[in-house]
């Protein structure tokens, strides 16, 4: 079972709706996406309520640059980063515009909720934000 990050700490995965795979579909609630997709060919219909970015691996970043953009297009559903993210890059995920990450038990069993809460203050430590300040 997978695990849910937020700025809470650890939480069950209450999203029971189901994913449509890649960018095609238009009568889906939800979008997996792959880090590979290029994200202004997403369609963003008006019936999309979440869409998750998988992580293949903690070294890439291109899921980062798809929420990014899918926020900038003006998706404002549910965003969640999917699969090797970790919990130094937490900070990094929301200030691109995830509002969750979902992990393995592995994972969480490695870096447990405290290491993942010592970053749940994502906004305080913006380093854009000191230098506006």
């Amino acid at each position: 079972m997978n695990i849910l990050v937020n700025d809470d700490g650890f939480a069950t995965d209450d999203w029971t709706g189901g994913y449509c795979a890649g960018n095609t579909a238009n009568d889906c609630l939800a979008l997996d996406l792959t880090s590979d997709i290029d994200p202004h060919e997403v369609r963003l219909n008006p019936a999309l309520q979440m869409i998750r970015v998988d992580f293949p691996s903690c070294a890439d970043g291109r899921g980062f640059s798809i929420a990014r953009a899918l926020r900038l297009r003006g998706y404002t559903g549910r965003l969640r980063a999917r699969g090797h993210v970790l919990a130094d890059q937490y900070a990094m995920a929301r200030r691109a515009g995830f509002d969750e990450v979902e992990i393995d038990e592995t994972l969480a069993a490695r870096q447990p909720q405290n290491q993942w809460l010592f970053r749940a203050d994502w906004q305080a430590h913006d380093y854009q934000n000191r230098l506006r300040g």
